[in-house]
């Protein structure tokens, strides 16, 4: 979808201004509900008692009429504000939008929970945490969705089959923006605990309670008649009280006996009945949806092709859970399983739910979370209309054309080629400070593991192999583990090597090796390691200050490139330019930095 990025911004502009404005109307409708709501109430109890002078018939009249008033109005003013909290809901969708399309992150769910220090390259790219690519992308209605994005994030797709239809799938939803955006209105609407789905799964997986049995069937029909038979007969006065107290032995026995099983049971599924209608409302939007890419369509095949749709099945569900909940009212409760043995009822309602249903559940929510994921992908594809589908390579390289980094600003972000033509080869990549090699080496690995999942890359152009990525850019020391920056450096190092000997093929993105010791011994390590990087045919790049690393070139002309950002003095202030050229940086700038700013003084 290459185009103006302003469409983007248009249409955001145009569905928050919509939706201000029906918002608005609904709040004032509400307020003139409310109005009529309590001059009904004034109406009627006046009536009542000018009702009263003419006799009860006018009073019963009045108080009927008047409270049915009431109550139409109570269910509308009801409605009205569910039409409230929607619109509502869709002008924060909105603003959030036009506050990514300027770079604003503030606000945005971090996804701090993913974070993992140790991960191969999801912290060193900022996948994860403030100013992330996780908060760029994030669009999710459901936990599920949510977990599932961060999974993809964290462990990237190397099928080429399946890439191609996520890139499919993800082109397809970004043209589908306004149902994007209800499908994430609708989730958002609700809010969600993080184990809802996992508890589904855990009832689903639980040992019946088999209260489906002919002995139960026949006391829901043989309760009722006995109890209302009892009371009936008691207000005739042909039998007294005592009768009733005998009656009440039977309901109580019978649920008594099964109260732990019945309280279990309510434990797990008791207060979801709005989140499950939220889930069969977020069924029904994929149900009720056309789609053409082959991931999608045969996704949503598997939400109607059973004994009925998910979305009637979860429905059905929220309805049996909302009538379980009727017991959590101890005066409603005590009265319906007095009479009707109402847990019991809902058990075998249940039990009979789960008996046509467990073999789909799984399945439901499974492909329920691919399209949360997706759509958020679609999202941030949808943002960036010059990006660009990667395209496969039947051996590995990487070449791609004037890739920018998804956190710079287009008018201010310079762009820059990728050159990797196969295994065994690395780029070392030199340059002053603040030149842009790290921002180069982050841009590399954010695009890579874009290119991972199916979105569209920042860039002109994108050819690849799918690969592991490895990265060392932001290694830390640990005060708690009484861990220096250094030796935290070796032992990620020796996880790389480790992983390499053991025949994986990865990817690596180093910036200035072992910058924890002194200058000889870390030139020393840094060729050495180099020579392990070529013996064992690994590919990537390496950023560094160490000019000495570019010679290696001299010994393996086949496997290294030197690759420099400069930096220019004009006028007494630096100039960069933030291209990458061929060869090994010659300017360097802190000691003009530190003069400039009097750290030090000219000899």
């Amino acid at each position: 979808m290459n185009g103006d990025p302003k469409n983007s911004h248009d249409f955001f502009q145009d569905k928050l201004a919509g939706n201000m404005a029906l918002l608005e109307n609904s709040r004032r409708v509400i307020r003139q509900t409310a109005i009529l709501r309590i001059t009904v109430f004034t109406l009627t109890v006046a009536g009542i008692y000018i009702a009263t002078k003419h006799g009860m018939g006018w009073v019963a009249g009045t108080g009927l009429a008047g409270f049915s008033a009431f109550i139409a109005l109570a269910m509308r003013h009801a409605v009205l504000f569910k039409k409230k909290q929607w619109f509502e809901t869709l002008v924060q969708i909105n603003r959030q939008e036009l506050d990514l399309l300027d770079g604003i992150t503030e606000g945005h769910d971090e996804g701090r929970g993913f974070l993992d220090e140790n991960h191969p390259f999801t912290y060193n790219l900022d996948i994860f945490g403030k100013r992330s690519l996780f908060q760029l992308i994030n669009r999710s209605a459901t936990q599920e969705g949510k977990q599932a994005l961060a999974s993809l994030l964290q462990n990237p797709v190397k099928d080429e089959k399946l890439l191609r239809q996520r890139q499919q799938a993800i082109a397809e939803l970004r043209d589908k923006p306004v149902w994007r955006q209800h499908f994430q209105a609708t989730g958002l609407l609700t809010e969600e605990n993080k184990n809802n789905v996992g508890e589904i799964f855990h009832w689903m997986n639980s040992k019946r309670l088999s209260f489906n049995t002919p002995f139960y069937k026949t006391m829901l029909i043989l309760n009722p008649l006995v109890g209302f038979t009892v009371v009936a007969l008691i207000s005739l006065g042909m039998i007294n009280y005592t009768a009733f107290l005998l009656f009440l032995a039977l309901p109580l026995a019978l649920v008594g006996m099964r109260l732990g099983a019945i309280n279990k049971e309510h434990l797990l599924l008791g207060k979801k009945t709005t989140q499950f209608q939220k889930y069969a409302r977020l069924f029904r939007f994929i149900e009720n949806e056309k789609f053409e890419s082959g991931l999608l369509s045969a996704s949503k095949s598997k939400l109607a092709g059973m004994p009925h749709s998910a979305h009637q099945g979860i429905r059905k569900l929220s309805k049996i859970t909302a009538a379980f909940d009727y017991r959590l009212n101890l005066l409603v409760g005590f009265f319906l399983n007095v009479f009707f043995l109402w847990d019991i009822l809902q058990l075998i309602r249940l039990e009979r739910w789960k008996k046509t249903n467990s073999h789909y559940v799984q399945t439901w929510f499974l492909v329920l979370s691919l399209f949360d994921e997706l759509s958020s992908f679609a999202g941030f594809a949808f943002n960036h209309p010059q990006s660009v589908f990667p395209v496969f390579s039947k051996e590995f390289k990487i070449e791609a054309g004037n890739v920018k980094h998804p956190f710079m600003a287009p008018e201010k972000c310079v762009g820059n080629d990728i050159s990797v033509s196969g295994w065994g080869q690395f780029t070392i990549v030199t340059g002053a400070n603040m030149a842009g090699k790290s921002t180069y080496l982050r841009t590399v690995g954010i695009n890579l593991v874009m290119a991972l999942t199916g979105l569209p890359v920042l860039a002109e152009s994108f050819v690849f192999k799918p690969v592991d990525v490895f990265t060392g850019i932001k290694t830390s020391d640990s005060l708690q583990d009484g861990e220096s920056y250094f030796f935290a450096e070796l032992k990620r190092l020796k996880a790389l090597i480790d992983l390499l000997e053991s025949g994986s093929r990865v990817f690596v993105i180093l910036d200035e090796i072992l910058r924890g010791t002194n200058s000889a011994d870390k030139q020393k390590g840094s060729l050495g390691l180099l020579r392990q990087f070529i013996r064992l045919q690994t590919a990537g790049f390496v950023a560094t200050h160490d000019l000495a690393l570019g010679r290696l070139s001299e010994n393996y002309p086949e496997n290294i490139r030197n690759k420099r950002f400069e930096v220019e003095i004009a006028n007494n202030e630096l100039v960069f330019d933030y291209k990458l050229k061929d060869g090994i940086s010659q300017n360097l700038n802190a000691t003009f930095l530190m003069k400039k700013m009097g750290i030090t003084l000219d000899e």
